[in-house]
Parts: structure tokens; C-alpha cells; sequence
């Protein structure tokens, strides 16, 4: 049964390896240049500070074009639970060839149970092989940059993206399954492993272990250190706000000494823009990205409060979701398992 799985599998292998080795052989060059580059930034510098802001402009020269590289290997678990999850069952009950096993002595639970061993393996094998070699790669960049927990970066790094894979697998399978047409289970496997991760990435992530907190005072320098201030309407909110060597997860809007929440009127007095030929809080103050807006709020002793994750905590936080999406495969492969048996 091993080897009458593979040899149904093997041309989908056979594309799979051909796309990994157009993957993975840009990758050791990309990596190879990486390091070069990072070692010619360094020898141009002197002392500690000047090494600092080197790294820095390294890292900004690269981390662009990573990014792109990153959000295909997002789109990986998709295609895998698309191209190799969706046809593994659906494909069968199309053609027809079930009824030939099934009339053996192959029960179908264990048609079923080696048929998903052998493409997991695969699986494994293929996205640990991609993933390890982005990591390497990239390695230079992310040590640089010193964020790991980006929701491109992190979910492109390390063991997660082999839990997706399977995850994204088993679910194209099951469906396969449960709907017995090929075409609609790739759609439909697709959009699920896309939703889970977005779903995953944003709103189970920062919950996997309770936050650190702090609370950030918001002088005139710290505000125009950030990204933005409000939004549509007068809120009082802040984005971009950031801790050294830590993942920010949430920040409050801006509060007054006593802990209340900015009246939103006097904050839309301060970042409101000066009229026509006025000097008013709009105008430049004392430079900035924010100029006088950072001034008007840095003199109302306003702070902020912040929950984030250490960097310390990266692993933890891979093996986390790394083990709940292979406990959601399990899942959902039990079902797939329940479920053959009744039909």
C-alpha cells in the first residue's frame, strides 16, 4: 500500500522537487550575498555606535525585498493543501479508483491512514528543506533588525511554516473527502489556510503568553518617534510605538496623569492643522515628524500604557503555534478519519 501511495504521488513529487530547487538554489545565493554585505557594512566602522548604525542601514537596505520573499513562502501551506492535499482523496472518488482498493483487503481506514503518512512526509521534508534554507539566509537581516515577531517574518521562520504546511495539507485532504470534487476543495482549501493564518497571525498570536506591560511616558521626542497619531476622527490613538528588543502587541490611547483617556477635543486641537498665515499648533514648533503637535501633547505629561513579548520569547512562541496548528491537523485528520469509515 506504501508503495502503491507513492507511485499515485510521485509526479506531484516530481513538481513539487523541481519547484523547491528553484526556490532553494536563490536562497544559498541570496544568503551567500547577504553575509558579504553585511561583512562590507562592518568594516567600514570604527566603534560600537558607528557598528550600530550600520547594521540599521544594512537591515534597511535588505529587509524590503526579504519581505517579498517572505509572503511567498506564506502562500506555501495554501498551495500544498491546493495542489497535493485537495486531489489525494477527491481524485480517487472522481476516477473512480477507491472501488478497486476497497475490494481488497486494504480496509478503508487504513487506505486512508497510509495515503496521508506518505504525502505528510513529504511535506515535512520539502517545507523544512525551504524554510531552513530562508532562515539561513535571512539570518544576517533578521539579527540586524531585531524583529522576528513581524507577522510576515515569524510566520516565514523555523518550524511554523512546516506546521501550516501540514495543517494546510490535511485540511485540502479532508476536504477532498467530504466534497468529492477536486477543483472545489482546492478553492476551498486555499481560502481556509489563508483565513487561518490571518486569523491566527493577528488575533491568537499575542494571547499565546501573557504580556509584559510598562507604561511609556509621551514627551515631545517620544511622539515623534512615532509612526502616527489618531486616525479618521479625533481618537486620541498612537501607532508605531516600539520597545527595544520586545514585540509591541497592543498600546492604549494617550491617557492624562490620573489615568483617564485625552479629552479627543483638546487632542484635535493639538494636531490640528494652523490656519492660513497662523503660527499655531500645526506649525513646525520645535522640528520633528510632528512638530508643534509633539510639542502641544509632550507638555500635557500624557503617557501611554504598552503590553508587548520579549524577543527571549520567540521559540516559545514558534513551539506554541507550531503545536497548535499540528493539534488542529490532528483534528481535523481525525474526522477525516471518522468519516470514510461511514461513507
Amino acid at each position: 500500500m506504501i508503495w502503491l501511495s507513492w507511485r499515485q504521488f510521485r509526479t506531484s513529487a516530481l513538481a513539487g522537487l523541481i519547484a523547491l530547487l528553484a526556490a532553494v538554489v536563490p536562497l544559498l545565493l541570496l544568503g551567500i550575498r547577504l553575509k558579504q554585505s553585511r561583512r562590507s557594512y562592518l568594516a567600514s566602522c570604527a566603534d560600537a555606535v558607528r557598528c550600530a548604525d550600520a547594521l540599521r542601514q544594512y537591515a534597511a537596505e535588505h529587509q524590503n525585498m526579504l519581505l517579498f520573499i517572505d509572503a511567498g513562502v506564506l502562500l506555501v501551506p495554501a498551495l500544498i493543501g491546493m495542489f497535493w492535499g485537495a486531489p489525494l482523496i477527491a481524485r480517487e472518488f472522481e476516477t473512480g479508483t477507491h472501488r478497486l482498493v476497497w475490494s481488497q483487503s486494504i480496509g478503508r481506514r487504513r487506505w486512508f491512514t497510509i495515503k496521508m503518512l506518505v504525502v505528510a512526509a513529504a511535506v515535512v521534508l520539502a517545507v523544512s528543506v525551504l524554510t531552513g534554507m530562508l532562515t539561513w539566509a535571512a539570518g544576517p537581516v533578521d539579527t540586524a533588525a531585531g524583529d522576528r515577531f513581524t507577522t510576515i517574518v515569524f510566520g516565514a521562520r523555523d518550524v511554523v511554516p512546516i506546521a501550516y504546511a501540514v495543517f494546510g495539507f490535511v485540511t485540502g485532504a479532508v476536504l477532498g473527502l467530504v466534497m468529492r470534487r477536486t477543483v472545489p476543495a482546492m478553492a476551498l482549501t486555499g481560502l481556509l489556510v489563508i483565513v487561518t493564518q490571518f486569523v491566527v497571525a493577528n488575533g491568537v498570536r499575542p494571547h499565546l503568553l501573557p504580556p509584559s506591560h510598562e507604561t511609556r511616558a509621551m514627551t515631545a521626542s517620544a511622539i515623534n518617534e512615532l509612526r502616527g497619531l489618531g486616525g479618521l476622527t479625533n481618537r486620541p490613538s498612537v501607532r508605531g510605538l516600539t520597545v527595544p528588543d520586545a514585540w509591541v502587541t497592543s498600546a492604549s490611547d494617550l491617557r492624562t496623569r490620573d489615568g483617564r483617556t485625552l479629552d479627543p477635543a483638546v487632542f484635535g486641537a493639538c494636531i490640528a492643522p494652523p490656519a492660513p498665515g497662523s503660527s499655531g499648533s500645526g506649525s513646525s514648533g520645535s522640528g520633528g515628524t510632528f512638530g508643534a503637535a509633539a510639542d502641544c501633547l509632550g507638555a500635557r505629561d500624557l503617557h501611554v500604557d504598552v503590553a508587548y513579548q520579549p524577543n527571549r520569547r520567540y521559540w516559545p512562541f514558534q513551539l506554541i503555534e507550531s503545536g497548535l496548528l499540528i493539534g488542529l491537523a490532528m483534528l481535523v485528520g481525525g474526522f477525516g478519519w471518522w468519516r470514510i469509515r461511514r461513507r
